[in-house]
């Protein structure tokens, strides 16, 4: 049986309140004149304390920087929320395993689930049991296989990722068609490596470019280094590098700088704090990376208590939580490092 979390307050890092500052801010219709009853849909009536809700977390082993950032901005989450219980699963990489946790939350009744799956299409039918049996289930990062299984998604711009990424390759290039443009996407198996690398050749076409030599890695420091190491070796002249994951980039700059290669520029993903270290210090190759927000599980947990209070979104008129959240994937360079620094994880 999953430990309850004892709740106490505490401040949620900065980092948490960016992508879900507009679930508690803004006003609706009918907040102004000073008579009018908080509701619902209220600034007031979101920030009003209301009946304990007791919200099931489960996601992935935290292997991975991102992930553990993921976890901890979802605790921090909850932990200010006076009127949440949380109850955390184990992470785990092992579907079967994760699909027992949620079997758990069903049988305990919890109120709603947040769920980061390890494999979306594996935990959908156990999203659909829990959605069918009355609880509210909040999908975070790696989409179900089917809509219905989730009363709620949020989720990163993985398209949007690679659309940013390649557009900054085509505005530092400047219509010089010859340039080499290499890809070091994470695990191909994954539909979000897919969107990321599909919204980067998108953007490349546009501006007349394409990607001229791609490798893959598995999203860990190790893969980073060995896969970038057989693309430099099997590309002796390179202008731009996209790497879809800051984690794994720690062992990509590795094996450039064991390469002795800086010919070219990069351009990182993820947004973690030490890529955004060597962006700042403008002495790396890596000139700047693209946001993946590390709140997500963290929206799913306000999200979630917005919905099993029957509640909605202050800063929107509509009367219910949207049934989809895409966040914002913005690049960060050296102009603009120190407005993001602040909310980064760490590697």
């Amino acid at each position: 049986m999953p430990a309850v979390l004892k709740k106490r307050k505490m401040l949620i890092p900065v980092g948490a309140f960016l992508a879900v500052g507009a679930l508690v801010t803004g006003c609706t219709p009918g907040d102004e004149g000073g008579d009018s009853q908080p509701t619902n849909a209220s600034v007031e009536g979101n920030e009003a304390e209301g009946d304990t809700v007791v919200i099931g977390f489960s996601g992935p082993a935290a292997d991975h920087g991102w992930l553990g950032a993921i976890n901890s901005a979802a605790l921090a989450a909850a932990e200010d929320l006076p009127d949440v219980e949380l109850r955390v699963a184990e992470g785990t990489n092992d579907a079967n395993l994760q699909i027992s946790q949620v079997e758990q939350f069903i049988n305990d009744g919890v109120d709603a689930i947040v769920l980061l799956p390890t494999d979306g299409a594996a935990l959908t039918q156990v999203a659909t049991q829990a959605t069918e049996a009355g609880i509210p289930v909040i999908n975070v990062d790696r989409e179900f296989s089917s809509p219905s299984a989730a009363r709620a998604t949020v989720l990163g711009d993985n398209y949007g990722m690679g659309v940013s990424a390649g557009n900054y390759i085509c505005e530092k290039l400047g219509g010089n068609n010859d340039a080499v443009v290499a890809e070091i996407a994470g695990v191909d198996s994954l539909p979000l490596t897919q969107d990321r690398s599909r919204g980067f050749a998108d953007a490349l076409e546009s501006c007349g470019l394409d990607v001229d030599n791609r490798v893959a890695a598995d999203f860990t420091i190790a893969g980073g280094e060995a896969t970038t190491s057989q693309l430099l070796s099997a590309a002796p002249k390179i202008d731009a590098i996209w790497n879809h994951d800051d984690d794994q980039g720690i062992g990509v700059l590795a094996a450039i700088d064991n390469a002795g290669r800086d010919e070219f520029f990069m351009v990182g993903g993820a947004g973690s704090a030490n890529a955004m270290r060597e962006i700042q210090s403008g002495e790396s190759v890596l000139e700047a990376t693209v946001i993946y927000p590390s709140t997500q599980a963290a929206d799913g947990i306000r999200l979630a208590r917005l919905i099993a209070q029957d509640k909605a979104m202050s800063d929107l008129v509509e009367v219910e939580v949207p049934k989809r959240i895409v966040l914002n994937a913005p690049v960060v360079t050296q102009e603009n490092v120190e407005q993001y620094l602040p909310t980064a994880f760490e590697s």
